[in-house]
């Protein structure tokens, strides 16, 4: 009985997601394309890797991966100790965190990308496009995540195939995982040349964000009636996330010399949507909008005060 209902699940789950593909063809072969692209530099950069013998490259991105892991969980426990934050409190914490993500974009991952690019191309308008290209890449990769993988908004609620048949606070949780695979991505892919100068601003801004961010995680899924201790390790659970989009990253970027500049840009393509489509409107939601931009503008100057310290 139990097998017979687990099939039919499944078949109504396949149906639905028939269903949206249909509906939805352009974010499908979008999201096709930028899989096809990421798939076959991964494969071309993994063969690269086991002729050269491995290399320092993928053992920094993998420890930024874990690291983010490590500083999602650090956030997500301290709300262990603190009863409750104010809605106002927390969405000035997300703003600083957007902040951060959005300066990172710029300085740590679209300007290294276009130099990259400058010096394989000889115009640099070429250089530019190239970065375009790859930010356009990231972005259809995320709108197919987001079309068709179930999760929930908080503004907007359930969303993607089958979202009827899993549980709220699963759904909650398939939707910041999806929000740090491109932080992930972007750790990953800015150790691509191995490069300190790219690569540690631009992951301890990720660690640094991800605490706050962990912790207001942590604490809306208490407030979906979760223990507290549950609640602090399924937020936790979310940072794995951006270990294994580190390890896409890395993988992007060190396949042929334009995937650095290529993947360079899909990682500030996906993260400045990720920014624009969930961080700024959660921030928004509850009507805290001129304290949440003062949080933003702060975590933006934040990051240029890291990048110069450590870049």
């Amino acid at each position: 009985m139990e097998q017979a209902q687990a099939k039919a699940l499944n078949q109504s789950f396949l149906i639905a997601l028939k269903h949206e593909l249909r509906r939805h063809r352009f974010a499908a072969a979008g999201m096709a394309v930028s899989v096809s692209v990421i798939m076959l530099l991964l494969l071309q950069s993994t063969l690269v890797e086991l002729q050269n013998g491995g290399g320092e490259r993928f053992q920094n991105a993998l420890l930024g991966g874990f690291g983010g892991f490590v500083s999602t969980a650090v956030g997500a426990f301290a709300a262990l100790l603190m009863r409750n934050i104010k809605a106002r409190t927390q969405d000035v914490m997300l703003g600083f965190a957007a902040g951060m993500m959005l300066a990172a974009s710029a300085f740590s991952l679209v300007l290294p990308g276009v130099e990259a690019a400058e010096r394989l191309l000889t115009l640099p308008i070429l250089a530019v496009a190239t970065v375009i290209v790859g930010m356009g890449l990231g972005v259809l990769l995320m709108l197919g995540l987001d079309r068709f993988t179930p999760h929930e908004h908080a503004k907007t609620g359930p969303c993607g195939p089958g979202v009827e048949r899993i549980g709220r606070v699963w759904l909650f949780f398939l939707a910041i995982a999806l929000h740090n695979l491109p932080e992930g991505m972007a750790i990953g892919v800015s150790f691509a040349e191995n490069d300190m100068s790219v690569g540690m601003p631009l992951t301890a801004a990720i660690l640094f964000q991800n605490v706050p961010e962990g912790l207001a995680v942590a604490l809306a899924l208490r407030a979906a009636l979760l223990s507290p201790l549950m609640a602090a390790v399924v937020a936790s659970g979310t940072g794995l996330m951006e270990l294994l989009g580190a390890f896409i990253g890395i993988g992007i970027g060190t396949g042929m010399p334009l995937a650095y500049p290529v993947g360079l840009g899909l990682a500030a393509g996906a993260m400045i949507f990720v920014v624009s489509h969930e961080v700024i409107p959660e921030t928004h939601r509850n009507g805290h909008q001129t304290p949440a931009t003062l949080g933003l503008m702060g975590g933006f100057s934040a990051l240029l005060v890291l990048d110069t310290l450590l870049g």
